[in-house]
């Protein structure tokens, strides 16, 4: 991978963990806190998009729908059901589960589905993945608590949302030749769409959550496509086998966040599964 690829992973997982600390703030301000940053973010990257649109012309509008439409309606279920897990259990359980969770499914995805035989290192690195979530969210192989058992589930279904959209993605700005500003921007606006039916009829509660969590809002709207976008362009220069593991350098910045700044429970034992998790992501990615 280049110098530029791994300049542009290394600040897309700055902006991930720190996207994901300020939607943990907002905790379970739940569907209306997603309909207000994919909103926000619309807005915020319309000057963008506009200026890539001029830039680089308009993609064929069969690509261009067919490729928005299906990651838009996998990143909602993937920010509705991250949300909901950030409300029921701490950032430093859902948040490494979910990152780890995707690489690793890929692999038996590739070993179960396409026939592939990974070796010794790919092996390893899907234990570690496994061994981190044990780490993470149980103690003795019990559950620790109900929000520690929560935490877990929310963790490893966002993750199986994460491979999917993953994969999708890479085809999109790789093999439809989609532009990554353009691409997410249309995802961010859809998903906004996606959601309008919910958020208008309850226009007090979501008064209520912009009130609350205004700085939340506004941080994920502008951190969270700025973290993707250079995560698409990164695929664009290096194998999306390499950027996806990359950019899982968040898991640690996230726990540290989750230790430093919010005080989360039990800070060395969870660092130390999220350092597993993310051992055994890398070793999955060099596989």
């Amino acid at each position: 991978m280049g110098f530029a690829a791994v300049l542009l992973v290394i600040a897309a997982a700055f902006c991930h963990a720190a996207w994901n600390f300020f939607a943990k703030r907002a905790g379970s301000a739940g569907a209306g806190f997603v309909w207000l940053t994919a909103t926000c973010s619309a807005v915020l990257y319309l000057p963008v998009m506009a200026g890539s649109l001029l830039w680089a012309g308009a993609p064929a509008l069969s690509d261009w729908l067919v490729g928005v439409a299906v990651s838009a309606v996998v990143h909602l279920a993937y920010f509705l059901l991250l949300q909901r897990g950030y409300g029921a259990a701490d950032m430093s359980v859902v948040y490494p589960l979910a990152r780890g969770t995707g690489p690793m499914l890929s692999m038996l995805f590739a070993v179960l589905v396409l026939g592939e035989r990974p070796g010794a290192v790919g092996l390893l690195g899907g234990a570690l993945v496994v061994l981190g979530v044990f780490v993470i969210g149980f103690s003795d192989g019990v559950p620790r608590s109900r929000a520690s058992l929560a935490g877990v589930g929310f963790g490893l279904v966002t993750g199986a949302l994460i491979a999917t959209y993953t994969v999708w993605d890479a085809h999109a700005v790789t093999g439809l030749a989609l532009s990554p500003l353009l691409f997410d921007w249309t995802s961010n606006f859809a998903r906004s769409v996606f959601l309008a039916p919910y958020a208008l009829p309850r226009r007090g509660q979501i008064a209520s959550i912009w009130t609350e969590h205004r700085k939340e809002v506004l941080a994920v709207a502008l951190l969270s496509p700025l973290a993707y976008i250079l995560v698409l362009f990164a695929m664009q220069l290096a194998p999306v086998s390499l950027v996806a593991p990359a950019r899982e350098l968040s898991i640690v910045l996230a726990g540290l966040l989750a230790w430093r700044v919010l005080g989360e429970a039990q800070p060395g034992r969870r660092m130390t599964g999220a350092v597993v998790v993310l051992a055994g992501v890398v070793l999955l990615g060099v596989a």
